[in-house]
């Protein structure tokens, strides 16, 4: 079911982008009196193909490489199962509850790491559910109670029995095919009504900014699926550890989310607390405001 639903939204992803294409592309056509559909013909389809190469290198590179670079970033092992009783009854319970829910979904277990580090957060992350990892902060450890943190590591268990990372992975690929193939167009008009034809290092600086602002259009549509699935690991984790605990946790990390990293940390995607904005900032935030999480968790009727 999960499959079908992330085959779905990648679907819908693409038609709303082919029929964004298809404005974006009547639109210069009406502005700047060019028969882009008449002309289109092998050019744009060899780009669109490059493009859809492209993003998918960049997107599914990062997510091979996940495990790894968050291994170097934190600069941790996995725990050992002989290792499980030398550890403190909450890294015990984090260990535990990994294994838990892992059985009763029927996936293999994530590796399960606790890391050094007084900024009280969790994270999930790999390229399939049957090679992911969970992670812990000591800080979270020292910081909340033992229901809390076992709804935490339940909230990072949603994300990857749903397949987080890999519908993520999915959404930025298309827009990343969106981004490069829009700013090559949109270059090369630039570059036709030119008088004098730009020179390639020009025509080159000018790709590269486009390409700048077509990605921070794109960043909205990415960190806006984000958002909505932390609301979907939340439920998760209600799910999982009753929506009471997950609720104490939220809690409990609006009262640190000033320890909290900005959304500069590499894995801030990943993890389940970073600081939050109000305004127009808030649509390029990867979370959602605790008080929102809160909220739809109290509204939330678990079957």
């Amino acid at each position: 079911m999960n499959l079908i639903k992330r085959i779905g939204l990648f679907l819908l992803t693409n038609i709303a982008v082919i029929f964004l294409f298809s404005i974006i592309i009547f639109l210069i056509e009406r502005i700047f009196w060019i028969n882009i559909s008449a002309s289109a013909g092998t050019w744009y389809t060899w780009l669109l193909i490059y493009a859809a190469i492209f993003g998918f290198v960049g997107s599914f590179f990062s997510l091979a490489i996940s495990r790894w670079s968050a291994k170097k970033l934190y600069s941790i092992t996995p725990i050992k199962a002989d290792e499980v009783s030398f550890l403190s009854p909450k890294e015990q319970l984090v260990y535990r509850t990994v294994h838990d829910i892992s059985q009763r979904e029927n996936i293999k277990a994530p590796q399960v790491w606790i890391y050094q580090s007084q900024d009280p957060n969790a994270f999930a992350t790999g390229a399939t559910k049957n090679s992911s990892l969970v992670a812990c902060s000591s800080g979270l450890l020292q910081s909340m109670t033992e229901d809390e943190i076992e709804a935490v590591v339940a909230h990072e268990m949603a994300h990857v029995v749903n397949g987080d990372m890999v519908t993520m992975s999915l959404l930025q690929w298309v827009m990343n095919t969106f981004v490069i193939f829009f700013a090559r167009i949109i270059a090369n008009i630039i570059n036709e009504r030119t008088e004098w034809k730009l020179g390639w290092v020009v025509y080159f600086a000018v790709y590269i900014v486009l390409q700048i602002v077509l990605g921070i259009l794109a960043s909205l549509v990415v960190n806006a699926f984000s958002r909505r699935r932390e609301f979907h690991a939340d439920a998760g984790s209600a799910k999982f550890v009753w929506k009471e605990k997950m609720i104490a946790a939220l809690q409990a990390l609006g009262r640190m989310k000033e320890l909290a990293p900005s959304n500069a940390d590499k894995l801030a995607t990943m993890k389940i607390n970073t600081k939050t904005d109000t305004g127009f900032k808030k649509f390029f935030m990867t979370h959602p405001p605790i008080e929102e999480r809160i909220k739809n968790l109290e509204n939330l009727r678990i079957s």
